[in-house]
């Protein structure tokens, strides 16, 4: 068994980075498919979702624009509750297609806010793509219109992902050894 150290944690490979390009490959062909003719704004969330954005922007063969916004409810392995907007949306979002790229869905808070200031601004259609959800960890009800993995409720770390902000450039998965 593959494990990484990261901090003072100990981390096994959970989900390869081929499993995941190939996951992130299926989920762009459905957005080229139903977001043609849209023209769809991807707002990608910062810090985790860069890789996440960068492999599937670079599936996505339908005009579109690229925006980052970053929220944030995390310290440490667990969500604070609190959702703290630290970049806004300088875009004129009236009227368009959004489609939020998020690294992972957890208890569902972070979303269901940012999803209440984007929909303040009138666009005509607001989309959720996220690479990993825990959906036994929803606290609250989401349409996530697009997703590649759903997992349990394990930490991860890699690919985007941190654990005190370290293990972001790990090419894999890896899910914390308790």
């Amino acid at each position: 068994m593959k494990t990484v150290q990261v901090n003072d944690k100990k981390f096994s490979l959970y989900i390869s980075e081929n499993e995941i390009k190939e996951q992130v490959k299926k989920v762009a062909a459905g957005m080229n498919e139903e977001l043609a003719g849209k023209k769809p704004l991807f707002l990608v969330v910062l810090n985790g979702a860069f890789m996440f954005a960068a492999d599937l922007l670079r599936e996505i063969d339908i005009p579109c624009e690229v925006s980052f916004v970053r929220v944030s409810s995390y310290e440490g392995t667990t969500t604070t509750g609190k959702v703290k907007q630290l970049i806004g949306l300088n875009e004129n979002i009236e009227g368009r297609t959004l489609v939020i790229v998020e690294d992972i869905i957890d208890s569902g808070i972070t979303m269901r806010e940012m999803l209440r200031m984007l929909k303040e601004k009138n666009p005509a259609d607001v989309r959720v793509a996220s690479l990993f959800v825990k959906p036994g960890n929803l606290q609250v009800e989401l349409d996530i219109h697009y997703r590649c993995f759903d997992i349990a409720n394990d930490f991860i770390v890699g690919y985007g992902l941190d654990y005190d902000q370290e293990g972001r450039n790990l090419p894999d998965i890896y899910k914390i050894l308790e």
